[in-house]
């Protein structure tokens, strides 16, 4: 991969910012009364399992692919590896609820913005369990709000097959990072979606199946 075309892309990715505005997040939303105060999320969770995926990013109508590849290393911790789809190691980093450690990075993505977004990305995606603290409901989801900090995270639980198909990352007005799974089973995505609301960031990872 040119190191023109990586740079390239960051500078056009990651120092604009648009703020986007809306109401309420759970403005179209029923409250319904509370049936768990906790959820696990299965899609990462067995260790014994290389959850590898083909990965494509566009950032301001910039595309850049690679691989994805995330190992869960111990009950709290998963190493992520991204690489080039000719193998060469682009981020390596361990991540937990409460640590993130950067293993290596080429010098080209070693940007704190960058950094930073993943490490946000990717916390939210591989979070093993999630604390509840209000339910709403919609026609076509169970909705349950996991207060993060300074943020919310609100998983949706379809209605039909109670499976857990999107995650909403939002502060208290407006909605920022929205995660959507296709599911192959009930404990395996064969496909994730991360889309950013307030940058020009969308991040598709597909189940890569060896032959």
């Amino acid at each position: 991969m040119q190191k023109s075309t990586i740079q390239f892309l960051l500078i056009n990715c990651f120092l604009a910012i648009v703020l986007v505005s809306c109401g309420s997040v759970t403005k179209n939303y029923t409250p319904k009364k509370l049936d768990k105060t906790s959820i696990e999320v299965p899609y990462f969770a067995n260790s014994r399992t290389d959850y590898v995926y083909k990965t494509n990013i566009t950032v301001y109508g910039h595309e850049l692919s690679g691989i994805f590849i995330a190992k869960k290393i111990n009950d709290t911790t998963h190493r992520v590896v991204f690489t080039t789809e000719f193998g060469n190691k682009l981020l390596d980093f361990e991540i937990s609820e409460k640590t993130f450690k950067v293993n290596s990075i080429v010098s080209e993505l070693d940007r704190k913005i960058l950094i930073n977004t993943l490490e946000e990305d990717f916390r939210l995606l591989l979070k093993k369990e999630y604390q509840i603290q209000e339910q709403f409901e919609n026609e076509y989801f169970d909705i349950y709000k996991s207060v993060d900090g300074d943020r919310d995270n609100y998983l949706f639980f379809s209605k039909k097959g109670q499976k857990l198909e999107k995650i909403v990352r939002a502060s208290k007005a407006k909605e920022k990072i929205t995660i959507t799974f296709t599911l192959e089973n009930d404990n395996f995505a064969k496909k994730v979606v991360i889309l950013h609301q307030n940058i020009k960031l969308t991040i598709e990872l597909n189940y890569f199946k060896s032959e």
